[in-house]
């Protein structure tokens, strides 16, 4: 009998979408949350059994169990743990460990293409090329390949995933890869996609204006509270505001916290695994832990909300050559011009900065960050340049 023990997001169904094609009625499949999964590893080596061929994707088992996995494998025992997380790259000590970040030709690696890989290079599974389109849609959803890809359909593919029980999803995965030549959604699964576009976009229009912003340590981050829809309310807030380093998505219900970063830069499984968490790079995870909530909730709580950039301006333009105006919840004006070529500087509250910036972003970036800053409307600029302009003519007849 074989087993798979693996995640229940995209990624470690993909997996069990992979074994069940490799295995057909052979195989035992399990999702486990990241706490869940000692708990199933546990009770498989309560029972000792000898017999079984065991695959962990996708996850890491704790201390207790690692030593347990490794007298079991000593004793005769067969297990293979797949993974693609930093975190999990001890593991490769182990004769039964395969943790692979990325490949040499450095794409990142996903669970779902590694236990493909797997499957392939041990003679247990033929590939075909629908079967590969679905391992790469989602190993491109998984290392957020994807956006830079512009590759819409693994996103959809994700989407797809959370619309549907984990049954339907496999069944329907399945079906597909086993009857088609090509890898593509039906026409029920598109209306439906289309539908749930349309729902993401309003709530991430929403959630743009309950977004706040702090610094906590050394990363200037955005922090806003959400039940749903985390990978995409992440990329969006994080591109739309790129001066945050990273942006944390609380949900306190679920008493956990999601950390997603559009910056190469920055590692948020690093941030995460300082609350006992981690992930990946750009996308991690942890429990709202009393330190977490101290610093993401109940410090930052008083804060007001970012107020969006104007966006439908014809005169307040961002790198305008005669200057933009932004201002704060404080009411500080910075009016940003550029002094020559590869030179920007800002005017605060009238007072020159004695700080320059080599370009516009540069010198936005700044403000955003050190200020919480945003483009004014038209109404408010053009203001602001008459009441300049009064102020010339009064201080010449002085």
């Amino acid at each position: 009998m074989y087993r798979l023990y693996s995640h229940n997001d995209l990624d470690g169904v993909g997996c069990g979408v992979v074994a069940k094609i490799a295995f057909s009625e052979q195989v035992d499949v399990r999702y486990n949350s990241v706490s869940g999964l000692d708990v199933q590893v546990g009770r498989f080596l309560d029972k000792g059994r000898k017999d079984d061929v065991v695959f962990i994707t996708d996850l890491s088992v704790n201390e207790d169990n690692e030593r347990r996995i490794d007298t079991y494998v000593q004793d005769g025992g067969n297990i293979q743990l797949i993974d693609h997380h930093k975190t999990a790259l001890h593991f490769n000590e182990y004769d039964w460990g395969s943790v692979q970040v990325e490949y040499e030709d450095g794409r990142l690696a996903s669970a779902t293409s590694l236990f493909y890989d797997h499957l392939i290079e041990t003679n247990q599974l033929e590939p075909t090329p629908t079967l590969d389109q679905f391992v790469e849609l989602v190993r491109q959803y998984d290392t957020w390949e994807w956006d830079k890809n512009e590759n819409i359909k693994a996103k959809r593919l994700n989407d797809l995933f959370f619309l549907l029980s984990i049954d339907e999803f496999e069944e329907r995965m399945i079906d597909r890869i086993k009857n088609t030549q090509e890898f593509s959604f039906d026409e029920f699964e598109t209306k439906l996609l289309d539908l749930e576009e349309g729902k993401i976009e309003r709530y991430v229009r929403k959630k743009r204006r309950e977004l706040v912003q702090t610094f906590i340590g050394d990363y200037c981050v955005g922090i806003v509270h959400a039940e749903s829809y985390h990978s995409e309310l992440g990329n969006e807030l994080g591109k739309a505001n790129d001066h945050l380093d990273y942006i944390a998505i609380v949900s306190v219900g679920g008493k956990r916290m999601s950390l997603r970063t559009v910056h190469d830069e920055v590692d948020v499984s690093q941030i995460a695994g300082q609350f006992g968490g981690g992930g990946h790079a750009k996308a991690s995870g942890c429990s709202l832990t009393e330190e977490a909530y101290k610093c993401y909730v109940a410090e930052p709580f008083a804060i007001e909300p970012l107020r969006i950039d104007a966006f439908r301006n014809r005169y307040n333009l961002k790198e305008a050559k005669q200057g933009c105006l932004y201002d704060n919840q404080q009411e500080d004006e910075f009016f940003i011009y550029p002094m020559a070529e590869d030179e920007w500087t800002i005017d605060y509250n009238d007072d020159q900065i004695e700080k320059s910036f080599s370009s516009f972003a540069e010198a936005e970036r700044y403000i955003k960050r050190n200020y919480a800053a945003s483009l004014v409307r038209d109404e408010i600029f053009i203001q602001f340049l008459k009441d300049h302009v009064m102020r010339q003519k009064v201080l010449a007849h002085q």
